[in-house]
C-alpha cells in the first residue's frame, strides 16, 4: 500500500488510542476484582490467535512466520511486553489511569535516552535537553502527595523503562525480521510465559457480567491492535507517533469521569512538560530524517 493518506492515517491513529483508553479502563476494572494475572493472561490468548491470524494474513505459512534472524530476541522481547502490561495494569489499580499514564508517557524520552547505547542513534544537544525537561515533568508528578517516592509511584516509571526497551528491541529486530514476524512473536511468546505463571495466581470468573467484561477487553485490545496496523499503512510513522499522545487525553476523561479519580495542578504541569518534551523529540527526530 502507498503511503499517502496522512488524513485517514491520523483519523485511525486517534481511534486506536480511544480504543486503547477503554482498554484500560476495562483492565483496571477488572483488575480491582482479580487477580491481574488472571486479567492479562485471557486478554493475552485472545490476543495471540489475532498475531497469528495478522501474521499470516499475505498468505504465509506458519513456519515461515515463525522464521526469524533473531529468534531469542524476538522471545525477549514477546516476554518482555507482557510482563510490561502486568506492570501497568497493577500501576493502574495503585494510582489510577491519570496518574499511571501521566508518568508512562515519558517512554519515548527514554527510546530518544537510549537509543545511543542500543542502536548506536545518539541524539543532539536539543533532544538532551528535552529528555532532561521530561524527567523534570516526572519529578513534578511524583513530589507532591502522599505518594512520593513511594514504591506505587515507581511502578509506572517501571512499565515506562520496560516498555522503552521492548520499543528499541522491535527496532533491532526490524533490522532482520519482517513485521509480520515481530507481530507474531510479540503475541506467542508472551502468551506462552504468561500462561507458565499465570496458573499460579488464577483467580476464577465470578458470573456473566465480569466475563463479558472479559470479552469486552479482548475484542478492544485486537481491535485497536488492528486500527495501528491500518494507521501505518496509511502513512508514515513520522506523521502518526505525535497523536499517541491522544490516549492521555482519553485516559484522563475515563478517569475523572467513571472512576472519580482526582488530579491536581502539580500533575496537569508534570504532564504538559512531559507531552511538550516528547512532541518536541518526535518532530525534531522525523526533521533529521
Amino acid at each position: 500500500m502507498v503511503l499517502n493518506n496522512p488524513r485517514r492515517g491520523i483519523t485511525l491513529m486517534i481511534t486506536a488510542m480511544f480504543v486503547f483508553a477503554i482498554q484500560d479502563g476495562i483492565s483496571r476494572h477488572l483488575a480491582e476484582t482479580y487477580n491481574v494475572m488472571t486479567v492479562v493472561m485471557l486478554r493475552y490468548w485472545f490476543f495471540a490467535i489475532f498475531a497469528v491470524a495478522i501474521s499470516m494474513r499475505h498468505g504465509s505459512s506458519l513456519k515461515q512466520v515463525a522464521h526469524s534472524e533473531t529468534p531469542w530476541l524476538q522471545i525477549f522481547r514477546g516476554v518482555l511486553l507482557v510482563f510490561e502490561i502486568v506492570v501497568t495494569v497493577v500501576a493502574f489499580v495503585r494510582l489510577g489511569l491519570i496518574e499511571t499514564h501521566a508518568i508512562f508517557a515519558i517512554y519515548p524520552l527514554m527510546v530518544a535516552a537510549l537509543a545511543g547505547p542500543f542502536l548506536g542513534e545518539y541524539v543532539g544537544w536539543r533532544r538532551k535537553i528535552a529528555i532532561c525537561v521530561g524527567l523534570v515533568g516526572v519529578l513534578i508528578i511524583l513530589r507532591p502527595g502522599l505518594k512520593v517516592f513511594s514504591p506505587d509511584a515507581l511502578i509506572p516509571l517501571l512499565a515506562a523503562f520496560m516498555f522503552a526497551i521492548y520499543a528499541l528491541t522491535t527496532r533491532m529486530v526490524a533490522r532482520k525480521d519482517s513485521a509480520a514476524t515481530s507481530f507474531f512473536y510479540t503475541g506467542v511468546a508472551g502468551a506462552v510465559a504468561i500462561t507458565v505463571i499465570a496458573p499460579f495466581f488464577w483467580t476464577p470468573m465470578q458470573g456473566v457480567a465480569d466475563w463479558l467484561w472479559m470479552l469486552a477487553l479482548c475484542i478492544s485490545g485486537a481491535s485497536g491492535h488492528f486500527l495501528l496496523i491500518k494507521a501505518y499503512e496509511a502513512t508514515e510513522a513520522g506523521n502518526l507517533q505525535p497523536f499517541a499522545y491522544f490516549q492521555l487525553v482519553f485516559v484522563t476523561i475515563f478517569g475523572l469521569t467513571l472512576f472519580q479519580e482526582r488530579t491536581d495542578a502539580w500533575t496537569v504541569a508534570g504532564s504538559i512538560l512531559i507531552l511538550t518534551a516528547g512532541l518536541f523529540t518526535l518532530l525534531r527526530q522525523a526533521k533529521l530524517k
